[in-house]
């Protein structure tokens, strides 16, 4: 992690500042998602998060190369945004008594969390493209798939997930 705010000068130090705290979310949706397992009730969501962990187990990897390509090292930046998001949700899980309430917090914590993570990847791909890193620009545009997957999945538990709690 830095000690000091990146001096950003052009594309390339936006880039590589971008992949460092892109790096430093999927770290901590890594730790965050086992939490989320455990709390589900669901088992259709459970094993959407169980799936998505092993994923984003993945997409570590795959942004730590891509850093390590650009700067020969993987280090990360704090990604604020992420830390808010996992925050919240823990004081979800927390707050939440009825089991019900718990699940359809969680699915709606993954899709703040998948959001943010579509968000950050379609620029970074878009960034990618302009910097004419055309490897880089597919190894995100998979990432970004599976993030639109994993929402549309989300989406799809929460039908029947919050037409369960509602009646």
């Amino acid at each position: 992690m830095k000690l000091f705010s990146a001096n950003i000068e052009d594309l390339r130090t936006l880039y590589t500042d971008t992949l460092e705290k892109a790096l430093d979310m999927e770290q901590k949706i890594v730790k965050a998602l086992p939490t989320m397992i455990e709390k589900s009730t669901d088992t259709e969501l459970a094993t959407a998060f169980r799936n998505h962990l092993e994923q984003t187990k993945g997409h570590v990897t795959k942004v730590e190369g891509l850093l390590r390509k650009a700067t020969g090292e993987a280090s990360t930046s704090t990604c604020k945004v992420i830390s808010s998001l996992v925050a919240s949700a823990e004081d979800s899980i927390k707050d939440a008594k009825d089991t019900g309430i718990r699940d359809i917090s969680l699915i709606a914590s993954g899709q703040q969390v998948e959001h943010h993570e579509i968000a950050v990847y379609g620029t970074l791909r878009t960034w990618a493209g302009l910097l004419g890193q055309r490897d880089d620009m597919a190894v995100l545009e998979s990432i970004l798939k599976e993030e639109e997957a994993a929402d549309h999945l989300l989406t799809q538990i929460a039908g029947h997930v919050n037409q369960q709690v509602a009646a």
